[in-house]
């Protein structure tokens, strides 16, 4: 048995990095290790965050140590935490890194805790290099980066931004695992009935929150070429939007009615809280992802856990993530290539991905995850810098 801590959002905070940290944590727990997680009484101030609320209102995980301690800008706090961690002397640290912000808090109680000579350091890391570029970003995280003794990345895409920050460090490339923790899927009859949804629609889902890397314009303009042309058009299509607006909604509202297309779209732009997202990917024909740019997507293995096709655009590594025309469809981030793709989707049917979808989804598991995080940590290619970090 090791003792493992995960350093990163969880209960109750809400939102994807949680549901990872906390899924994460259960798989070290079932396979026989003593794992918590050290997550923020602070993530972001409420003037960074773009969102409606950073919280959740659904129960705590069962049978999980969460301990809330970390404040993102409040450096007095940054050296407690990291001594208290430092004397927890864990055999392995877990720490996720999304986002530059993070990288003076985390890389401060990194320092710390690399002191006491033991605990090894692995960074699963979401995004080097951010979708959205502030000043500091390099800066911050060269900082974080150097307290890591090895590191995980979910795409081709992070690990080559990864290797010009660290080219000599350890590293492995493991498929983001599946999201199975949404509950089993349920048929698309009681999805919709759930969801106050025709069985009669065709629905393509948009899933996640808003953001412009993510593209949903250039979906609202695929979609409006979908409905001008006869020779294209798709009968009963919908749009079913589900996520919460990170941005201002303002000019999607306008754009929307400046195509006629409103009463072609099922807008939910409301958070979706855990319990109900099963029910959007189980009524869903498929899954489309049009980002302008990516690295990798945790709506991608949600949607090979509810075995549902994914129409993503030719961008960072989501197109390695969804072989062509076998569990999905690749286009160009255009609404024209768009458009093409759902028709052609609708041409082959679900059902045609269905084997392919059900194949391919065995690589995305926690058990993989979990193992190429020990051997980072047990390998002896894992050694400490004998010079001071600073």
């Amino acid at each position: 048995m090791q003792k493992i801590i995960i350093i990163g959002p969880a209960h109750p905070l809400r939102g994807g990095l949680a549901t990872f940290d906390q899924r994460l944590a259960k798989e070290f727990n079932e396979q026989g290790d003593d794992c918590s997680i050290y997550s923020f009484s602070l993530q972001y101030p409420s003037f960074l965050f773009p969102g409606k609320t950073q919280y959740s209102d659904e129960p705590a995980p069962k049978d999980l140590k969460i301990f809330s301690v970390i404040n993102s800008i409040n450096p007095f706090n940054w050296v407690k935490v990291g001594n208290r961690l430092k004397n927890e002397r864990a055999d392995i640290i877990v720490v996720r890194y999304w986002l530059p912000f993070m990288g003076p808090a985390l890389g401060t109680i990194l320092r710390k805790i690399r002191k006491n000579h033991h605990t090894k350091i692995i960074c699963i890391a979401d995004n080097i290099i951010p979708h959205e570029h502030r000043p500091g970003d390099k800066a911050f995280t060269k900082y974080f980066l150097k307290t890591c003794d090895a590191f995980i990345t979910m795409s081709s895409k992070v690990m080559d931004d990864l290797k010009k920050f660290q080219p000599g460090k350890p590293c492995k490339l493991v498929q983001h695992p599946l999201y199975d923790n949404f509950g089993e899927p349920i048929t698309k009859s009681e999805a919709r009935e759930k969801l106050k949804i025709n069985n009669e629609e065709r629905i393509i889902l948009f899933f996640g929150f808003i953001r412009k890397y993510k593209g949903l314009d250039i979906l609202l303009d695929a979609m409006k070429i979908l409905k001008g042309n006869p020779k294209s058009e798709i009968r009963n299509l919908k749009l079913l939007i589900a996520g919460e607006f990170y941005e201002d909604e303002k000019p999607y509202q306008e754009q929307i009615d400046k195509l006629g297309i409103r009463d072609d779209l099922v807008l939910r732009t409301d958070f979706i809280p855990d319990s109900e997202v099963k029910y959007y990917l189980c009524a869903a024909d498929a899954v489309i992802q049009p980002y302008r740019n990516a690295t990798q997507s945790g709506v991608t293995p949600l949607a090979y856990h509810f075995e549902k096709p994914m129409i993503v655009t030719n961008v960072g590594g989501l197109a390695s993530l969804v072989p062509h025309e076998k569990a999905g469809l690749v286009a160009e981030p255009t609404a024209e290539s768009i458009a093409n793709a759902i028709l052609r989707f609708y041409q082959l049917g679900e059902n045609y991905f269905l084997p392919h979808l059900r194949s391919e989804k065995q690589k995305y598991s926690w058990t993989n995850m979990v193992s190429a995080i020990k051997e980072l940590a047990a390998s002896s290619n894992v050694r400490r810098e004998t010079r001071v970090v600073i």
